[in-house]
């Protein structure tokens, strides 16, 4: 309801000053009614309409409705700061119009980029970590990690069966899912299986829980580990190979980010070994570090996803995207695999992050 309301507030700005400039004030106003009333339907038939069913009508309402959301936030964006400096007409009046148009313009450009590189296949990020722990006949081993996959109204299983045909010919040595796997609506999750299935690697597929999987299911849970073909690991461990432990921690709300890890240390209550810890929301980095997690992978964050968004992304997750160190552990954030809501990204595209481990 929230974003229906700013959606509608931004396209009555953004119409209010199309009128404004001379070139746009030709058109009949008939004409310009029935463009704005269109808009509108548009709105309110990708949420109402497309956002919570299935099929290939519903995927079209939901695409061209968000992608419309995306647009006029970036024509905004552009617009709204120049307005501010031409005293919405005040200064400078007789170029005000035109330099407003220029600022359109430009909003316009940077959506078709951002639509350019949403639509566009994630591209493949590497890394090397030197893992502490790492027994030496684990040196070289390659972890494939995809994230934010969102898969439902917009991202179906075509998209999938491409993404993992891209994570298979990596041949990595284990696969890791790093949370919101399911958008929550559209299509229905079971369709999604036979792609997920296809997901193979020599120490196993694994998968933690976002914030995104249980929306829209009855009982507000994610799907259970019998109904998906990935293993999820839930404030647990496991030890794919010998001398290498993996944890796994889903979404956290606001109020348990600031809770600690658990003690997940392998040297002080198993043989000596490295531990590394998928955690969906890059939080409690320090914590996971004292507990003796020598890598933690992440999500969550989709890199702000598109600019400007991406400042506000950043004061609320310092850990934003790319690589930091903390406290002598590693911590990757992924930017996300799919996207959130309008398939756009402004700047970076998504990725996939292939990370091979060395030992010390």
């Amino acid at each position: 309801m929230y974003l229906t309301l700013a959606s509608a507030l931004l396209l009555a700005y953004v119409l209010w000053r199309v009128s404004s400039i001379p070139r746009f004030r030709k058109i009949p106003r008939p004409a310009f009614l029935f463009a704005a009333l269109f808009l509108a339907l548009l709105l309110f038939l990708g949420r109402f309409l497309g956002h919570d069913a299935s099929g290939s009508w519903a995927t079209l309402f939901e695409f061209l409705s968000m992608t419309l959301v995306g647009s006029l936030f970036l024509v905004f964006t552009c617009l709204f700061p120049v307005d501010l400096l031409l005293g919405f007409g005040r200064f400078f009046p007789r170029r005000a119009a035109q330099i407003r148009g220029w600022a359109m313009f430009a909003g316009c450009l940077l959506a078709l980029l951002a639509l350019f590189q949403g639509l566009r296949p994630p591209v493949v990020v590497r890394y090397e970590v030197r893992l502490p722990g790492l027994p030496q006949t684990l040196d070289g081993t390659r972890l494939a990690a995809i994230s934010d996959l969102h898969l439902g109204a917009l991202i179906g299983p075509k998209w999938l069966q491409a993404r993992v045909s891209q994570v298979q010919a990596l041949k990595p040595d284990m696969i890791l899912v790093l949370g919101d796997i399911f958008e929550g609506h559209g299509t229905s999750t079971a369709d999604f299986f036979p792609a997920l299935r296809r997901l193979q690697a020599p120490l196993g597929v694994w998968a933690v829980d976002g914030n995104h999987g249980s929306h829209g299911s009855p009982s507000g849970s994610a799907a259970e580990p019998a109904e998906s073909p990935l293993r999820t690991l839930r404030d647990d461990q496991v030890q794919p190979a010998p001398g290498l432990f993996l944890a796994g921690r889903g979404h956290l709300s606001r109020h348990d980010r600031q809770q600690t890890v658990p003690e997940w240390n392998p040297n002080g209550k198993h043989a000596i070994g490295a531990l590394i810890l998928m955690a969906h929301v890059p939080a409690a980095a320090k914590s996971a570090a004292r507990a003796g997690v020598g890598l933690m992978l992440s999500g969550h964050t989709h890199g702000g996803q598109i600019w400007p968004l991406s400042i506000a992304t950043r004061m609320v997750n310092p850990l934003l995207a790319g690589r930091y160190e903390i406290e002598g552990m590693t911590v990757l954030v992924s930017r996300g695999t799919g996207t959130w809501g309008p398939r756009m990204r402004l700047w970076p595209p998504g990725e996939i992050m292939v990370v091979t481990l060395r030992s010390q």
